[in-house]
């Protein structure tokens, strides 16, 4: 179902139609800390029928938690939809049961089509629709987690999707497809399934192929999916999303594991490692100016990466090994190291200079000082259901959503107030895009635009 013929008014469209467009080209925006200096709304509601600064709403078919991204007004977004509109109701993700919810096998026997879609941004209305592949998942995944996962990314010129073990899949804007390239097929963590973004700078894409056979990182060419270079990884199954750092010295790409690396955009050379003291790497890492935060999750499972949850503020121009010698809290190119962080799933953002990320199932808030790597506060947010999505931020409140559909907006400062808490209906663990002044929510089953609407 499609509202935006009613919620989208001449006038409306008119205004948004005067106003530049802010890209958001990729996962957590252009530079990937999910920030915007345009004033966001703080209040909405679809519960009972109410659409409050709802612009509009449009099904979604299929699945996917993929993030969707913005270029010049238009809204590109992957899915993994059942060829077959009969398989419907064996996909989809499930609620987090700490089990894998129904038979594997009903997933991997059912034929997908693996889209890429663009809407406009004014109306939610669908402009193309392309399946750049249709068959069975080569591997399995969790019940909580879907084959349309990874957040595709653009540079203006071309669109680049990757769906995991399904291929990197490259169209131009009005939706050709003008390269596509198999990476392989590899076994990941207990069937749990892939998560990892690519990321773009210049003529390359970087995506990061961790599993548990061959894990690698691979540069490719933009313009013909040619392969650059590859580098080996030391490494099994992450999650998280290689970052573009680019600092006073110089680019670099950083990619997050039990051991987090740097390396050199332009080659794949080593640049510099940190030993996170193993852990399981989901959030990607955040640059506050020429300050790297990098930090994955503890883990206590009997595994061979129990350990982890540290959190790390990094130096630019650091070589080798900058591990601090005998487990020191800090070293040349460390500034600050915290353990038991807290640090999960979703990827921190920074506010008025506090560093923020969210605890998966406990609901709680860390507000740290990034200059210092001290705690300002942690709290549990009353109410919130599990913490997935990263949150965003408007330069004036930190927001967060919530598996059920809840974003909670949060005041800046050393001491925890939450202004708001806004619901929608459906399960959601995606993060949103942010643009103009709009938050662009994916739920299981929908997209929101979601703006102030009464004061346009």
């Amino acid at each position: 179902m499609n509202f935006s013929r009613l919620l989208a008014t001449p006038a409306v469209l008119a205004i948004a139609s005067l106003v530049s467009a802010e890209n958001y080209p990729q996962f957590r925006g252009a530079d990937g800390d999910a920030t915007t200096s345009r004033a966001l709304p703080t209040r909405w509601s679809d519960v009972d029928g109410k659409m409050s600064n709802i612009r509009w709403k449009t099904s979604l078919s299929g699945e996917g938690w993929s993030q969707p991204i913005v270029w010049k007004n238009r809204i590109y977004l992957t899915a993994a939809v059942p060829a077959d509109a009969s398989d419907s109701d064996k996909v989809g993700p499930e609620v987090h049961t700490g089990g894998y919810g129904r038979d594997r096998n009903d997933l991997v026997n059912v034929t997908y089509q693996y889209q890429v879609l663009c809407l406009d941004a004014d109306t939610g209305s669908e402009i193309w629709r392309k399946s750049v592949k249709q068959g069975k998942p080569p591997i399995p995944r969790h019940s909580t987690n879907t084959y349309a996962t990874e957040t595709p990314t653009t540079d203006g010129e071309r669109i680049y999707a990757y769906f995991g073990m399904n291929g990197v899949h490259c169209l131009s804007m009005d939706g050709d497809i003008l390269w596509q390239k198999d990476l392989g097929v590899y076994e990941m963590r207990a069937g749990w399934g892939t998560a990892s973004s690519p990321a773009l700078l210049d003529d390359r894409l970087f995506v990061q192929v961790d599993n548990q056979q061959q894990s690698f990182l691979v540069a490719l060419g933009t313009k013909s999916g040619e392969e650059i270079w590859r580098v080996k990884r030391d490494e099994s199954s992450q999650y998280s999303s290689p970052l573009v750092w680019k600092n006073s010295l110089r680019g670099e790409l950083i990619v997050g594991g039990m051991i987090y690396r740097s390396y050199d955009p332009a080659t794949g050379d080593l640049l510099w490692q940190l030993d996170m003291n193993k852990g399981r790497s989901s959030a990607t890492p955040v640059v506050i100016g020429d300050r790297l935060f990098v930090g994955n999750e503890f883990r206590n499972r009997g595994g061979e990466d129990d350990g982890g949850g540290r959190l790390y503020c990094i130096k630019p121009g650091g070589s080798g090994d900058i591990t601090p010698p005998g487990d020191a809290m800090s070293g040349e190119f460390v500034m600050w190291r915290m353990d038991d962080s807290g640090i999960q799933m979703a990827s921190p953002t920074h506010l008025d200079g506090n560093l923020y990320f969210f605890e998966r199932r406990r609901g709680i808030v860390h507000c740290i000082d990034a200059k210092t790597g001290e705690i300002e506060y942690e709290k549990r947010v009353r109410g919130a259901g599990a913490f997935w999505a990263s949150p965003w931020t408007d330069g004036r409140y930190l927001f967060s959503l919530d598996s059920s559909g809840t974003t909670h907006v949060i005041a800046p400062g050393d001491e925890f107030e939450v202004i708001s808490a806004n619901e929608v209906s459906g399960m959601s663990w995606g993060t949103p895009a942010i643009s103009d002044g709009r938050i662009f929510l994916r739920t299981a089953e929908a997209l929101y635009c979601i703006a102030n609407v009464e004061h346009e």
